[in-house]
């Protein structure tokens, strides 16, 4: 209701409620809205699977178990055929899934091939562990250990080509495999040398020596196929690590 006496300019300003509603829905009509974004599709596989995200440890045990899958196939076809020329395909079928599947988990052949030269690192470290738990002096540690390595490599054949085709399809990986092994080696060695269980010298130049003599017997089993037992060649070995080549005697 209007007050006797306003302004004029004050009535022409002022609005109808019923006017100014059916303003107000024709400005709300015309206005466009936001579309809601559509979702990602899924890739094809199993729908348990597909809850799993891309790029995230799987939840389940199922997806565990297949993403695990994935990982042996492709040990076993990049390792047999070399990274060239093995497919994602080869590798799904191996694992008998379906290729939707393998995108769950991995985003491309060369992911995969990482994952797989950072798994070698965890097996040869957990390998390692075990071959020279509670062996307190370093010259027995060495043997055991080196044991331990030929021992794993007999066992994953597949996974040591794989690490020396990193060289060239990913040498950051490779280079981060050798180095973090190094640096323990390194830290290992000074810890025998402080305790007086090795005489005293340069603890890197050694541990990429000894990590040297282990990978050519590696490649020497695995590449060459040689069939030398493994407990002549360890001692062979280590025969050179504790004696070196200098004759034995009274020589200085």
């Amino acid at each position: 209701m209007f007050h006797v006496g306003a302004p004029a300019g004050a009535l022409a300003r002022q609005r109808c409620p019923v006017s100014e509603r059916r303003r107000q829905v024709r400005t709300e009509a015309a206005t466009p809205r936001p579309r809601k974004a559509k979702a990602a599709p899924v890739p094809a596989g199993p729908v348990a699977e597909a809850e799993e995200p891309r790029g995230v440890q799987p939840k389940t045990a199922r997806g565990e178990a297949t993403r695990r899958a994935i990982l042996d196939a492709a040990e076993r076809v990049i390792g047999a055929k070399g990274f060239s020329e093995a497919s994602i395909g080869a590798i799904t079928r191996e694992a008998g899934c379906a290729q939707g599947t393998f995108y769950i988990y991995f985003k491309s052949k060369e992911e995969v091939f990482s994952e797989l030269v950072l798994e070698m690192g965890r097996l040869v470290r957990r390998a390692l562990t075990q071959a020279t738990a509670n062996i307190p002096d370093r010259l027995d540690a060495e043997k055991a250990g080196l044991r331990g390595f030929l021992d794993f490599v007999a066992a994953h054949p597949d996974l040591y080509r794989i690490i020396q085709e990193a060289l060239f399809v990913d040498p950051a990986a490779y280079r981060a495999y050798f180095s973090s092994f190094a640096e323990g080696y390194r830290s290992a060695l000074a810890d025998a040398e402080a305790a007086g269980q090795i005489r005293p010298g340069d603890c890197d130049v050694r541990a990429w020596a000894l990590m040297g003599i282990a990978r050519a017997l590696g490649e020497r089993a695995v590449i060459w196929e040689d069939r030398t037992p493994v407990a002549e060649v360890v001692d062979a070995a280590h025969d050179l690590i504790v004696h070196g080549l200098q004759p034995r005697g009274d020589k200085p």
